[in-house]
C-alpha cells in the first residue's frame, strides 16, 4: 500500500506541467530551485541586545543561509523560535539565542556533509536517523544494499547537448550516486537538523520513530519515512523519480520541503565547476556508447549494383570481336 502510495504521486508529479526537459530530477533542482527561506523570529528584546545583533549582522540582507529574521512585537514572545517559513505556525526549535546556540542552528556535521556529497556529485543523499537498535541497524542495511542495487540497474535520462532546455548549470559532473548518511536520534549536535528533515508538518517525530529522509538539490528533501513502512518498493519508487527526467520545472508543484544551510549556493557551485575534472564522462555523462551505425546510400547501391554489369558487357564485346576477327580471316584464306 505505501510502495503504491508513493508510485501514484510520483505520477502525478510528472504529469503536471510536463516540458521537454531531459534533466534529471535531482540536478534540475540544483540547478535552477533556490532554497526556500526559514523564519527566525527574535523576542524584542532581542533589539537591545547589541552582542545579538552583531552576530545577526551577517545573516541580513545579502547573508547566504536561506534565513528570514524579523523581531517579534508580541511581549508573550520571550526566546527565539525558527519556523520553517513565515506561514508556519510550528517552530523547529526555540530558545535563547547567543553565540552557542546560533551555530548549532545554522550548521552541523551532518550537513556539511550534505553539502559535500552534494558538490561530490552525489545524486540523492538518503539520510537514515535511527536509535542504533537491532533492528533499525537491520532496516538501515538492508536500505543500503538495495540503494546499492538501485544504482546498477538505474540509468539518468539521455542529455542532448544541444536542447537549450536541457543545458546544465555551474557544478560538479552529472552522475547516478545514491549514498546515505546515518544519524543518531538522540544526537545533541543534529536535533535542528532532524527535525527539518522531519518535515514542516511533523510527518514523522524524530523522538520517537526512526526515519530516512532523501535529500537533493540545495538541501531539498523529498519526504521522510518511517524505517517500517519503507520497503524495497518505496524507495525504489522515491529514487527514480529523482534521477528521472524533470516532469515539471515549478518547485512548489513537486513534493519536498527545504533544510536550513549556510551556503552561498552561487559560489561553491562555480567553485565545483572549476574542480571537476575534464573527461569525457563530465562533458558528456549521459550519452552512453552505442555500436558504430554504417549507413549506405542509395547512391552508393546504384554505383556498386551497375559496375560490375559494365565489366561484363565490356569483356563480352571483347570476345565477340574476336570471333568475328577469326571468321573474317578464315574467309579471306579461302578467296
Amino acid at each position: 500500500m505505501t510502495s503504491m502510495r508513493f508510485a501514484t504521486l510520483f505520477s502525478l508529479v510528472c504529469a503536471t506541467g510536463a516540458c521537454a526537459c531531459t534533466i534529471p530530477v535531482f540536478r534540475y533542482a540544483l540547478d535552477r530551485w533556490e532554497a526556500d527561506k526559514f523564519h527566525l523570529v527574535l523576542p524584542a528584546s532581542a533589539a537591545k541586545d547589541a552582542p545579538l545583533q552583531d552576530l545577526l549582522r551577517p545573516l541580513r540582507a545579502n547573508g547566504k543561509a536561506n534565513l528570514d529574521i524579523t523581531t517579534s512585537t508580541d511581549p508573550a514572545v520571550t526566546l527565539a523560535q525558527l519556523h520553517s517559513s513565515r506561514e508556519s505556525d510550528q517552530f523547529v526549535w526555540s530558545g535563547k539565542l547567543d553565540q552557542n546556540s546560533l551555530p548549532t542552528l545554522l550548521d552541523s556535521p551532518a550537513r556539511r556533509q550534505i553539502v559535500e556529497r552534494i558538490l561530490a556529485g552525489d545524486s540523492v543523499v538518503w539520510v537514515i536517523a535511527d536509535n542504533g537498535s537491532p533492528e533499525d541497524l537491520a532496516e538501515a542495511e538492508r536500505i543500503e544494499k538495495r540503494l546499492k542495487f538501485l544504482q546498477q540497474v538505474a540509468a539518468l535520462p539521455i542529455q542532448d547537448p544541444h536542447d537549450p532546455d536541457s543545458q546544465l548549470g555551474p557544478g560538479p559532473p552529472l552522475r547516478l550516486q545514491f549514498t546515505t548518511l546515518r544519524l543518531r536520534r538522540d544526537d545533541p549536535a543534529e536535533q535542528p537538523l532532524l527535525r527539518m528533515l522531519a518535515g514542516p508538518g511533523g510527518e514523522v517525530d524524530p523522538a520517537t520513530t526512526s526515519f530516512a529522509a532523501a535529500v537533493f538539490g540545495r538541501g531539498r528533501v523529498l519526504g521522510a519515512w518511517p524505517l517500517a513502512l519503507m520497503d524495497d518498493a518505496s524507495l525504489e519508487d522515491a529514487s527514480m523519480f529523482l534521477v528521472g527526467r524533470c516532469g515539471c520545472r515549478l518547485k512548489n508543484q513537486n513534493p519536498g520541503w527545504d533544510i536550513l544551510l549556510n551556503v552561498d549556493w552561487g559560489q561553491v557551485l562555480q567553485t565545483a565547476t572549476a574542480a571537476a575534472p575534464l573527461t569525457t564522462e563530465a562533458a558528456a555523462p549521459s550519452v552512453p556508447t552505442t555500436p558504430e551505425v554504417v549507413t549506405i546510400s542509395p547512391q552508393e547501391t546504384v554505383a556498386s549494383a551497375v559496375e560490375p554489369s559494365s565489366n561484363r558487357f565490356f569483356i563480352g564485346g571483347i570476345i565477340l570481336g574476336a570471333v568475328l576477327l577469326v571468321v573474317f580471316l578464315i574467309r579471306f584464306k579461302k578467296t
